[in-house]
């Protein structure tokens, strides 16, 4: 035993001891902190320069955690040597690790890395599918014992009375919920605590498939007998009549003038990734779907075709759904679709190792319709990496009517915020429920649940969307998670068609070229809803004007909005870590013994005191960014401390 060696034994031994003893006869098991996963990363200071000799000192810290008996490092997130090398330089040097621990040695690395490196809780991922597919939940006590219960019956029917399995059905009261799924019969009854019909305040039916939802305010419930719902179906609709049997373009992409582009503008020669859900390939409209990555289980090569949630195979619809006779039109149908697998229970570390999947594979474009509760710097770190390697990652801004969530909040993506348009879905679905004051003379309008901030680039299509579901039918949903499809669809028609893209300084894949294809984007756009720029951005894309069939003079809808100063790429992503930011301390004991344990492997990781910018910006590129958004942004920090508290970059 080397004697670097024996104060970690000495240490796990106390560890143990002290946490883990056994509790005497008949006492239950002492409680004792369980471990966590987090996400441990170089923290990459001054791009390139800064990164000469930390991948190998990363890559000894890796060895030493995995020696450490009270850490499990459950993956490594190695680059593609090349490819690595294009994005940053690193080689085949780890990204970032994955690892579990407890909360105080987490705190303990840290500490040790003195801002050089980054411990992250791994954070849990949601999907940007709106909650408000079902309205927002009464939130109440249960009544006392003895209080009123309201037994409803609910049958739900479809064309021709027929019985609608698999459908949830709300009631809204003045205390809490009840929810249930229709059976075989179409049938469900709901108890409601502490009411009465006269305190019932809504009904919601959201069918799985081929069916508009449906809403009632204070409907008039009966309890003696069933209350019969009769659900519209989605080919009754003027503009999908015939679906599925014949094809048809949805409302958003008639809005960006998909159903104008000449027939063979169809993506040829563009990569596209889809980090989601997966991807139905059972459905006829997606069969063409050849390549993906189930980042849950990479043992399992075809579980990305497996869509539980058939969030992902919504979107994929709406970006590139095959030119056939039935079905909806995609916008890119001859691109090269990759669906990555990353929910349900998708984290930061996999979201990590799904966009180093799109770096080896040289996606170019990347839709996230899924967002964070907390900024995670590793993964901006990855972002940056991504658009390095020339991927124009596009993001959906979020769903919960606030400030835009991360990552779209990043400076080095696209984000995208969701607009509805009036006479496009039933008044009694629940679309209708997304409706703002912000109308227009065209009858757009921002939705109610979309996110806002300085940071919307454009919005897009996200009200009664109709795409693809599992296993091969059609459904309508709302978010912004429908409305970043619009735009990734647009953007592989951008880079796959756009004269810009055909010549030798933007077809070589780097940031130049991605900053141009979002610079284009921006352009294509105009203003619509009555809404301030925070909602909406640059406005709604047009494809014509996007792959420069058109210019934006001729765009059919009001004036293109006045060009805005762009952030330039962020060299240094710095951004407060949640650990950073936790109020939670190491003992300096902990840290002592954990910092032996690891020798030398934090020596190239310390030291530090650049200046930077949580935007990655200089002075004069903040002073452009507050001149032309009249927001302020969060002040300099020196990159060797932890950021003041408090502290929220989220709310940027």
């Amino acid at each position: 035993m080397t004697s670097r060696a024996r104060p970690l034994r000495k240490y796990t031994f106390f560890i143990y001891m002290v946490l883990f003893r056994r509790p005497a006869e008949g006492r239950g098991r002492t409680v004792s902190p369980r471990k966590k996963q987090y996400v441990l990363a170089p923290r990459q200071l001054d791009g390139l320069n800064a990164m000469n000799f930390m991948p190998l000192q990363f890559a000894e810290l890796e060895r030493r955690l995995r020696d450490n008996n009270d850490i499990d490092v459950i993956h490594t997130i190695v680059p593609n040597a090349k490819l690595g090398m294009l994005a940053d330089g690193m080689g085949r040097a780890p990204v970032a690790l994955v690892a579990r621990m407890t909360e105080q040695n987490a705190a303990a690395l840290h500490q040790q890395g003195q801002g050089q490196l980054l411990v992250e809780p791994d954070q849990h991922l949601s999907l940007m599918d709106p909650a408000l597919r079902q309205p927002a939940m009464v939130t109440g006590m249960l009544p006392a014992d003895g209080g009123p219960v309201l037994n409803a019956a609910i049958s739900v029917t479809g064309k021709d009375g027929a019985p609608l399995a698999d459908a949830e059905v709300s009631l809204f009261g003045s205390m809490l919920p009840a929810r249930g799924v229709t059976d075989a019969n179409g049938m469900v009854t709901l108890s409601l605590y502490g009411e009465t019909p006269e305190s019932v305040r809504g009904l919601y039916v959201k069918p799985k498939a081929d069916y508009w939802s449906f809403y009632q305010r204070d409907p008039d419930i009966s309890t003696d007998e069933a209350n019969v719902v009769v659900l519209r179906a989605l080919s009754d609709w003027p503009a999908l009549a015939g679906l599925p049997r014949t094809r048809a373009y949805g409302w958003g992409q008639k809005a960006m003038r998909l159903d104008q582009l000449p027939g063979n503008y169809r993506g040829q020669g563009i990569k596209i990734a889809i980090i989601d859900s997966g991807a139905a390939t059972t459905h006829d409209n997606l069969r063409g779907i050849k390549f993906g990555l189930d980042v849950l289980d990479k043992t399992n090569p075809e579980g990305w075709k497996v869509d539980a949630l058939g969030h992902g195979t919504h979107c994929a619809g709406v970006i590139a759904a095959a030119d056939i006779a039935t079905g909806i039109h995609g916008f890119a149908p001859d691109a090269e679709v990759h669906a990555c697998k990353l929910f349900p229970g998708g984290q930061i570390g996999q979201l990590i190792a799904a966009l180093e999947y799109c770096i080896d594979k040289q996606i170019d474009v990347v839709n996230m319709s899924l967002g964070g509760a907390e900024v995670s710097e590793a993964l901006e770190q990855q972002i940056v990496r991504a658009k390095r390697a020339g991927i124009a990652c596009i993001v959906a801004a979020g769903n919960s009517g606030d400030t835009v969530e991360y990552p779209a909040s990043s400076p080095n993506v696209l984000a995208v915020a969701a607009v509805g348009k009036l006479d496009e879905f039933p008044a009694d679905s629940y679309h209708a429920q997304t409706l703002d004051q912000n109308v227009d003379a065209y009858g757009y309008f921002t939705a109610k649940f979309s996110c806002s901030g300085p940071q919307v680039a454009v919005c897009a299509p996200g009200v009664a969307i109709t795409s693809c579901v599992p296993p091969n039918n059609f459904a309508a949903w709302d978010g912004t998670s429908m409305a970043a499809p619009h735009v990734t669809g647009l953007a592989a028609l951008t880079l796959a068609h756009h004269p810009d893209f055909q010549t030798p300084q933007y077809k070589a894949r780097g940031t130049q070229r991605v900053e141009r294809l979002f610079q284009i984007i921006r352009a294509s756009a105009h203003p619509v809803s009555l809404a301030d720029q925070s909602r909406i951005g640059f406005g709604l894309p047009d494809v014509l004007v996007a792959v420069g069939l058109q210019s934006a003079a001729m765009q059919p809808a009001q004036a293109a909005a006045p060009q805005q100063a762009v952030a330039p790429m962020m060299a240094s992503p710095m951004m407060a870590s949640p650990m950073m930011a936790s109020p939670m301390m190491a003992s300096p004991q902990m840290g002592a013994n954990l910092g032996a344990s690891l020798g030398n492997a934090m020596g190239g990781l310390m030291g530090g005191g650049t200046v930077y910018d949580p935007l990655g910006l200089d002075v004069a590129a903040r002073a452009a960014q507050m001149a032309a958004y009249g927001t302020p942004w969060p002040p300099l920090h020196v990159g060797r401390f932890p950021l003041p508290q408090p502290y929220n970059p989220i709310m940027w």
